[in-house]
């Protein structure tokens, strides 16, 4: 049986906390809602951090192997943990438009960084020209925090097996991800 945690997302669907929401009905009703798999789609999460930034909220969120991240500044970024891929989401409070193709088994993404946490800040480099940038105004500790802790919720093995480069002759910057 899946174990959520009282401040995990309802799998309802809600967009609540879970305590908030299902965790107080009868026994019967958290079996189904825990026996459910949750509905999360990774472009809606992105268009709510793009929002988030739109409005210079300063956000971190995190769904599977990903977390994404808004600063007040109006940036938000897209990092995946497994490869340390990263995606810039929104500038300066403008959404840029990313290609990200979603199905139940399978999610492509163009990836346009890499990322690491270094001396406690949050540096990208570009694919394209591997040019280094140290992002400031961006939420390090929380997003330090959700690496830890997504770590910590999937085995080693089952990380290593999530990421997969798809052949260079197939697309050349694409990478899949299985979840």
């Amino acid at each position: 049986m899946l174990k959520i945690g009282r401040n995990d997302p309802c799998p309802c669907g809600s967009g609540r906390k879970f305590k908030k929401c299902c965790y107080g009905k009868t026994q019967e009703a958290r079996a189904a809602v825990a026996s459910s798999p949750p509905q999360l789609s990774l472009k809606a999460e992105v268009e709510k951090i793009q929002q988030s930034a739109l409005t210079g909220k300063s956000e971190v969120r995190t769904i599977g192997v990903f977390v994404l991240f808004s600063t007040a500044g109006g940036d938000a970024w897209l990092l995946e943990l497994t490869a340390m891929d990263a995606l810039l989401l929104s500038q300066g409070g403008v959404a840029r438009e990313v290609e990200i193709v979603e199905s139940p088994e399978t999610l492509e993404i163009n990836w346009s960084h890499q990322f690491a946490v270094r001396h406690k800040q949050l540096v990208v480099t570009s694919y394209a020209d591997k040019a280094e940038i140290v992002l400031s105004g961006c939420p390090t500790h929380s997003i330090w925090s959700a690496i830890k802790k997504i770590h910590q919720r999937f085995p080693a093995e089952v990380l290593e097996r999530i990421h997969l480069e798809v052949p260079a002759d197939e697309a050349p910057e694409a990478a899949a991800v299985a979840e």
